[in-house]
Order: structure tokens, then C-alpha cells, then sequence
């Protein structure tokens, strides 16, 4: 199985209602894109200076799975939300 995680740091100033938009395009996913076979996301608790806003950890048979999910025309909807609200995005992707 292939696990995908990401982590955002949100913008300052973000809209009203932008972080609830992003979950619930981010739980809409595993209805509509077969290849997702874990699916968890969330806002950090703790608020260090060194916690990421938001995470996202999902896991795929393998990496041909994760790039289907990642082409999905849903998947791009969200991405683009993703891209639009966030200053930094980190990401590893790892084998279990």
C-alpha cells in the first residue's frame, strides 16, 4: 500500500468558511474516486509554531492508484481550492 500525506499551512487571510469548503471537497473524494482506500484528514489542535494548518493522510494500492487520484477531475476541483487557501504544502508519499 502506497500512503500519501500532506500537510497545509493556510494563508493569514482567508475567507470565511474556506477551511469548511476544503473538508467537505476532501470527503467527498472517496465517494467519487475508486482508488482511495484510506482517506483521513484534519485541522491540527496543538497551533505550535511549528504545526502545519491542516493534514491530509491517504493510502492507494500503489503509485499508479495515487496518480489516477491525483488526475481525477474531482481531485483537481479540490486541488485548486488547495492552492488557492494555502501558503506552504508538504508532501511524502511512502510504501507500508
Amino acid at each position: 500500500m502506497l500512503k500519501h500525506v500532506v500537510l497545509m499551512k493556510f494563508k493569514k487571510d482567508l475567507q470565511p468558511g474556506a477551511i469548511d469548503q476544503l473538508e467537505q471537497g476532501l470527503g467527498a473524494l472517496p465517494a467519487v474516486i475508486g482508488e482511495i482506500k484510506q482517506y483521513e484528514f484534519g485541522r491540527d489542535v496543538i497551533g505550535s509554531e511549528r504545526s502545519y494548518d491542516f493534514a491530509l493522510i491517504s493510502g492507494f494500492d500503489d503509485l499508479a492508484a495515487m496518480k489516477r487520484y491525483q488526475a481525477h477531475p474531482e481531485h483537481q476541483q479540490v486541488l485548486r481550492h488547495v492552492l488557492k487557501i494555502c501558503d506552504g504544502i508538504l508532501a511524502v508519499d511512502f510504501e507500508v
